[in-house]
């Protein structure tokens, strides 16, 4: 997988994965001119919409619901260093569900792959690139 982000102007970025395109900018307060999410709003994004994804494929492989599933994702910014944290992830099904189902339900939601990306130690490595002096 491979996404790129593009400095467009002020604060706003064009993020580009195969041949889908969305912008990132900034409120108006930060320098930018709200045009699009922020990136934590972004990150948070992915998260709800990978448990969504999850928790429509149980209802529907279930034949209990062909769509109506909402999941809201809330999170404190937290400092020392700066982050997101205690994020919290309120599913809304569009049907009722018995015990069993909302106990698969549950587990189907944390099969999501952002969700076991975010529980599991990270590597990020960073590669600086700049052009040669002359």
């Amino acid at each position: 997988m491979k996404v790129t982000a593009v400095h467009d102007r002020k604060m706003q970025f064009r993020i580009q994965a195969r041949q889908h395109v969305l912008l990132s900018d900034q409120p108006v307060e930060n320098g930018g001119e709200d045009e699009g999410m922020t990136p934590p709003e972004l990150f948070l994004a992915s998260l709800a919409s990978c448990a969504a994804f999850y928790a429509a494929q149980y209802l529907a492989i279930r034949n209990l619901a062909s769509g109506g599933i909402e999941v809201e994702v809330e999170a404190d910014k937290l400092r020392d260093p700066a982050r997101l944290g205690n994020l919290r992830l309120h599913v809304k099904s569009p049907v009722s569900l018995n015990a069993d189902q909302h106990l698969g339900m549950e587990r189907a939601v944390h099969r999501c792959l952002i969700h076991q990306t975010l529980l599991q130690p990270l590597s990020i490595s960073i590669h600086l690139e700049m052009p040669v002096s002359r």
